[in-house]
């Protein structure tokens, strides 16, 4: 068995996709959508290793071009079907450690010092599980019920609003022990022990599902790259400012 390390980054990676083929390979500002995170997550400094656990040997030569490790995951935990618990249950007992943090390549514009924001708070906070949200000022219902706001009086305005809470999945981590725990005596673990969010910005919140997503993606991580955008006004603008 390998000495156990103290905290990895895992990558998980599916060759398969519903709405979007082969979503992780598509590429985003000239490179795989995947090797943003890769890049992401070695950068931070807060894991002894990055390794990315997929269904597809497909992934292996990625892995190693952006300075991954690679693991190929059970046959049986390759399909669409497959729930997150197992796939961090076996990669737990595959690759020893004290955390494993889930970080997300289908979120590929979350940078480097935002993950180590997320590490960093599961740490001081001591939680044993972590799943990060977006802090959206929005009139939110669930069904027929209004979560933030009246029904009766005057419209609300948003930032007089109480926060809704939507995960947004870009980073997810757990202390090991009790995750293994609670999946040796329940089957399930991703909200194990002392369970905590941390809200993350809203371009970590562009999750890749559909093609548009990739489009929007793209357009912004090339802008970016490019690092020449910025704030542009109608000439009207003058006028109201003078």
């Amino acid at each position: 068995m390998a000495d156990k390390a103290k905290s990895i980054a895992m990558i998980p990676a599916r060759i398969g996709s519903t709405r979007l083929k082969m979503k992780n390979l598509a590429l985003i500002a000239g490179e795989p959508m995947i090797s943003h995170v890769i890049r992401a997550a070695r950068e931070t400094g807060a894991f002894d290793r990055v390794i990315v656990n997929a269904d597809s040997p497909v992934f292996e030569p990625i892995a190693e071009r952006f300075g991954a490790e690679f693991y190929l995951r059970p046959e049986v935990l390759g399909s669409s079907d497959t729930k997150s618990d197992d796939v961090v249950a076996d990669f737990m007992r595959t690759h020893p450690s004290e955390t494993v943090a889930w970080v997300n390549p289908i979120s590929p514009l979350q940078t480097a010092a935002e993950i180590a924001a997320v590490a960093g708070h599961f740490f001081e906070a001591k939680l044993d599980s972590l799943i990060t949200v977006e802090e959206k000022q929005v009139h939110a219902m669930y069904g027929d019920d209004a979560i933030n706001f009246s029904f009766t009086g005057k419209f609300a305005q948003t930032q007089d609003l109480q926060p809704v809470l939507p995960f947004v999945y870009s980073v997810m981590m757990w202390r090991c022990a009790p995750f293994l725990a609670d999946m040796d005596k329940q089957g399930y673990a991703l909200f194990c022990g002392k369970f905590g969010t941390f809200p993350v910005n809203k371009l970590s919140g562009i999750i890749i599902k559909t093609d548009e997503d990739l489009m929007i993606a793209d357009a912004i991580a090339t802008a970016r790259k490019s690092g020449k955008w910025t704030v542009e006004y109608d000439a009207a603008a003058e006028q109201a400012d003078g």
